[in-house]
């Protein structure tokens, strides 16, 4: 069955060009009507404060703080507010504090005195300056996870080691700084990633992870020519989620997984392609596989349909779908506009309850403070050209609806709804043909400077 995904999968390398890789392959693997919700009134309350803190306290979008809310959340500022002081107090940048929470945001809830400021002090005592500790922990900032003195101080020097490699390109120097064993397989892994260019932001999770993905020797090697050979690009994320299930799967697994996908009416074609795109499709059980396609026909979709939806909902778990088909008949969509806008628009599958309420909300009522009566949208448009909610509401949505605005009460678009410019135009366009069509065709400067200001969003109707 391998070689049957091979055939789909593989591409001609040459691999010699990386000395450190020099195991031969002789098989490489390669993959060439039910509405129900649940709701918990403090953890929400908790995600609510959480949203709020970090927009105030850090400058956080909006989306980027739902996100981390939904990893961690609290009710009271007292311990995050001492993480805060602490970092700044060691000299970190709120850029860097929102970088650091943003990659690891439980550092916001440990004990910000018998844990969080011990281990900064212990970097400090590496003897590096404010400049290298700042940089250091801003960029691996699970490091401040590590227990233990020692594994701290080690990690934090190879990391810097790491940094200044990159600096100066000397990265074989990395091979001294360990100590024999499993941490200089690791070494050496790494360097091997590095020169197929793996960049430094995907090096350091695996360089203080505590999997043996990169501490093997044979096994890593042979995972990762399989992977090279499937064609996935190095400098991205699914290189190295392609290379963490290609290591931690078997053969005989393999053979099972698509065997699960044919009886679903994949063909090895569609899981070679899948698993291109989205890796983890390999990691799913046959269980998950079984209820996501079950799900996806209460959605209302058909056979081949579910087929062409289904890689992009992988990530979505039984509870989201659910509760995004909930979300959409509680906002007046019949189930076939449903079951129209996932097939063409999986993504909004994945988009948060409050996100799709909150954009629909807007485009079809009837008057707020930033559209008129005329620019609203029938629900149907929404249904029609469902790409409109992964739109930002902040960057695109209300910006260029103000400008709509502002040319509608100055009479510049006609007063007859027929004369109108759809409104999927208006925001799926992009951003230089809608200034070319509706901001800099006036002949009007002072007109023009304000159609800009309000684009731009610096100023708001």
């Amino acid at each position: 069955m391998s070689s049957l995904i091979l055939h789909h999968g593989r591409r001609s390398l040459k691999l010699h060009k990386w000395p450190n890789l020099r195991v031969s392959v002789q098989n490489p693997f390669s993959f060439s009507n039910s509405f129900s919700s649940t709701s918990a009134k403090d953890g929400r309350k908790g995600q609510i404060f959480t949203i709020s803190y970090l927009i105030d306290s850090l400058g956080l979008t909006a989306n980027l703080a739902e996100s981390i809310s939904r990893k961690v959340s609290f009710e009271e500022r007292r311990n995050p507010d001492s993480i805060l002081n602490l970092f700044r107090s060691y000299g970190f940048t709120d850029s860097q504090i929102s970088s650091i929470i943003t990659d690891y945001p439980r550092l916001l809830i440990i004990d910000a005195k018998k844990s969080f400021a011990h281990k900064l002090q212990v970097l400090q005592s590496r003897g590096a300056s404010s400049s290298e500790l700042t940089e250091t922990v801003s960029k691996v900032p699970k490091i401040l996870a590590l227990k233990g003195d020692k594994t701290i101080s080690r990690y934090y020097d190879f990391v810097k080691e790491i940094i200044e490699a990159g600096k100066s390109s000397k990265f074989e120097k990395l091979c001294h700084s360990m100590p024999q064993g499993m941490q200089e397989n690791k070494i050496r892994n790494l360097s091997v990633l590095r020169e197929l260019g793996v960049p430094q932001r995907l090096l350091f999770p695996l360089l203080i992870s505590d999997r043996k993905l990169v501490c093997g020797k044979g096994k890593f090697e042979e995972s990762l020519k399989k992977v090279v050979e499937m064609g996935f690009d190095p400098t991205t994320s699914k290189f190295v989620n392609a290379l963490r299930v290609v290591q931690g799967i078997s053969e005989k697994a393999v053979e099972e997984k698509v065997n699960v996908y044919k009886r679903l009416s994949f063909d090895v074609g569609d899981v070679c392609e899948m698993f291109k795109k989205y890796p983890v499709s390999m990691r799913l059980s046959e269980k998950k596989i079984t209820q996501k396609c079950e799900t996806l026909k209460k959605c209302g979709l058909l056979e081949d349909e579910i087929l062409s939806v289904f890689p992009q909902c992988i990530g979505a778990s039984e509870k989201k779908i659910v509760k995004s088909i909930e979300t959409f008949k509680d906002l007046g969509f019949s189930k076939d506009e449903f079951a129209f806008m996932v097939k063409h628009f999986p993504m909004c599958i994945n988009i948060s309850a409050e996100t799709v309420k909150k954009k629909t909300k807007f485009l079809v009522k009837k008057k707020n403070k930033f559209m008129v009566k005329k620019m609203k949208w029938p629900l149907k448009a929404v249904a029609l050209y469902p790409q409109v909610l992964g739109l930002s509401m902040e960057k695109r949505i209300v910006p260029r609806c103000n400008v709509m605005k502002a040319l509608m009460s100055k009479g510049l678009l006609g007063n007859r709804e027929s004369k109108l410019p759809l409104k999927e135009a208006v925001l799926l366009c992009t951003d230089e043909e809608f200034l070319r069509m509706y901001v800099r065709n006036h002949d009007d400067k002072e007109l023009v400077a304000e159609l800009m200001a309000l684009f731009n969003g610096d100023r708001v109707l």
